[in-house]
C-alpha cells in the first residue's frame, strides 16, 4: 500500500491497483492535479475536509471516480449541485471500489464546544482481500472500530481536541503504522513537538511514521 499526504487530513491510499482519495479540504495543497482517481471519499463538511472551491474541478479529473460524503455533507453538495451526484456514507455499510472495499463506520464529529452543534463525521475503513482494517481514516473524530487497523491516520492536533487525548487513542487504537494527519493549524516548531511526544507516548509494536508532503510512500 501507497500513502501519498496532501497535507492536513488529505490523503491518497492505494491498494491492490485501486487509488482513493480522502477528504481534499481548503488546507490541503497538490491533490489538484490527480487523476485515475477510483474514489473520492469525504469524512465531514467542515472546508479543511471538504473545498467546494475545488472539488467541481477533481471531480471533473476524475469523472469515474465513485463518490461518498458523510449524510449532511451529502445532502449539501447534491443540493447545492456541487460536483455531484454523491451517495451518503452511513455508518454500518459498505461499498466496493475496485480491489478494495470500503465500510462506513462511526458517525459524529468530535465535540469542539458544548455550543456548536455535533455533525456528521464517518469514519472510514479499507479492507483489502488478504487483510480487513488494512487501513482506517477516521475524519474529526477518535472512534475506535474495536478492531485491528493496520495503518491509522492519526489526528494531531484540532481545535477540538488536546495532545494528550491523540496519545490515548493512539494506545488505544494500538495500530501496526500511525501516519499523523490534521496538522495544519501547527507551526514547524509545534508539529515537531506534537510529532515528538506521539512518538515518544505510542505503543511500543506501533511505528509512527510523518510522510513527506506530496510524495507517495510504501508502508
Amino acid at each position: 500500500m501507497q500513502i501519498t499526504h496532501f497535507g492536513h487530513s488529505c490523503v491518497l491510499v492505494e491498494i491492490d491497483g485501486t487509488r482513493i482519495l480522502f477528504d481534499p479540504g481548503s488546507f490541503s495543497h497538490g491533490f489538484e492535479g490527480v487523476t485515475d482517481l477510483d474514489a473520492i471519499l469525504i469524512t465531514h463538511q467542515h472546508p479543511d475536509h471538504c473545498d467546494t472551491g475545488r472539488l467541481p474541478d477533481l471531480v471533473a479529473a476524475n469523472p469515474q471516480a465513485m463518490r461518498y460524503a458523510d449524510p449532511q455533507t451529502a445532502a449539501q453538495l447534491n443540493g447545492d449541485d456541487i460536483a455531484g451526484p454523491w451517495t451518503t456514507a452511513n455508518a454500518g455499510s459498505h461499498a466496493q471500489i475496485g480491489a478494495v472495499t470500503a465500510r462506513f463506520t462511526g458517525g459524529r464529529h468530535a465535540v469542539i464546544h458544548p455550543e456548536i452543534p455535533v455533525i456528521d463525521n464517518v469514519a472510514y475503513v479499507l479492507d483489502t482481500k488478504s487483510m480487513t482494517g488494512r487501513f482506517m481514516h477516521p475524519g474529526d473524530s477518535f472512534y475506535i472500530p474495536f478492531e485491528k487497523i493496520d495503518v491509522l491516520a492519526l489526528p494531531s492536533a484540532a481545535p477540538w481536541m488536546k495532545l494528550s487525548e491523540s496519545v490515548d487513542y493512539l494506545r488505544a487504537m494500538a495500530p501496526r503504522i500511525a501516519v499523523p494527519i490534521h496538522q495544519a493549524i501547527l507551526s514547524d516548531a509545534g508539529s515537531g513537538v506534537h510529532y515528538g511526544r506521539l512518538a515518544d507516548m505510542k505503543a511500543p509494536a506501533t511505528d509512527f511514521m510523518v510522510l513527506d508532503k506530496e510524495s507517495a510512500t510504501e508502508v
